[in-house]
């Protein structure tokens, strides 16, 4: 297991992208017949990126640790979709397609090296037969000491319960109304100064009413269609940063209004598989203490 050089915090998970390539689809981004006309180009730039997007992450603050992917895995590159973590602990996804079942031992194996290591302190899987796609589809409001768990898509509305039960915080279940946005964090994103960055065509209406019954107008900030399609709602808020994909000028500008510093990396590449920075990671030292503990000063106030 390699792991950056210098102590930092938060702590994050990544994985070598390696084995990373597009040879099925199972989300309507993927481009197979893309990827297999100029693979070694296209491997060669996903390392590039990768490498890329893991310096923004430290630049920005995080540890990094890098877990090895698999042959006949490709997209064990996205461990966010591996599990939901909150207070050390992790509770195991399981997977809905096939084509991606075969990464649940292989990440058990990395948790399992991170209890020893000391960077999470317990080991739970969701039930069999209960889809959980993991932070893809379970996302930690650390403002609002909630998650918002996507489900229609990959994982199921009882999976939304199971995370509640398991935990034992409140979850809000959010209804995906589109293949194309079959994991939450493809269209919703908690930033770390309370506003929410979302893409509300991905939404069924009953979702739309439950995230504006709980975000006041000023702090929900709606993605484009251009946004959404270049990934930038799969962001990862880290401070005052947010790292994501390259991004258009009026949602840079939005941000920085904000306060926030956008910091673009180009994953192309990954996009092609339909993954996003936000999904090429996973959180391990996401915490239920109060916002106010953690968020920067100048963000902090809802």
């Amino acid at each position: 297991m390699e792991r950056s050089s210098v102590t930092k915090t938060p702590q994050v998970l990544m994985t070598d992208p390696a084995w990373f390539d597009v040879r099925y689809e199972i989300n309507p981004w993927m481009r197979p017949g893309l990827w297999s006309a100029d693979a070694v180009r296209l491997a060669g730039a996903a390392r590039r990126s990768f490498v890329d997007l893991k310096d923004a992450l430290e630049s920005a603050g995080a540890e990094i640790t890098v877990i090895p992917g698999a042959a006949g895995l490709p997209d064990m590159v996205f461990p966010a979709n591996a599990a939901v973590v909150l207070d050390g602990r992790v509770l195991m996804s399981r997977f809905r397609p096939p084509q991606r079942r075969g990464e649940e031992p292989h990440f058990r194996a990395a948790f399992d090296a991170l209890l020893t290591c000391g960077l999470i302190r317990e080991i739970a899987e969701a039930p069999p037969g209960c889809f959980q796609e993991g932070a893809g589809d379970c996302l930690w409001d650390q403002n609002r000491r909630l998650f918002w768990a996507g489900w229609g898509q990959r994982s199921l509305r009882r999976a939304a319960d199971v995370v509640a039960d398991h935990f034992g915080q409140p979850v809000v279940a959010l209804e995906l109304a589109s293949p194309r946005f079959y994991h939450l964090d493809t269209c919703f994103c908690p930033l770390n100064g309370g506003e929410i960055l979302y893409y509300p065509p991905a939404f069924t209406l009953a979702s739309l009413r439950a995230i504006r019954e709980r975000v006041a107008p000023e702090r929900l900030i709606e993605a484009t269609d251009e946004d959404a399609d270049r990934f930038c709602v799969n962001a990862v808020s880290l401070g005052d940063a947010v790292v994501m994909a390259s991004a258009a000028d009026r949602l840079r500008r939005i941000l920085a209004e904000r306060g926030y510093r956008v910091v673009e990396v180009d994953l192309a590449p990954f996009i092609l598989a339909g993954g996003g920075a936000f999904c090429m990671t996973l959180r391990l030292d996401v915490t239920s203490l109060a916002a106010t503990a953690l968020a920067p000063a100048s963000l902090a106030a809802l």
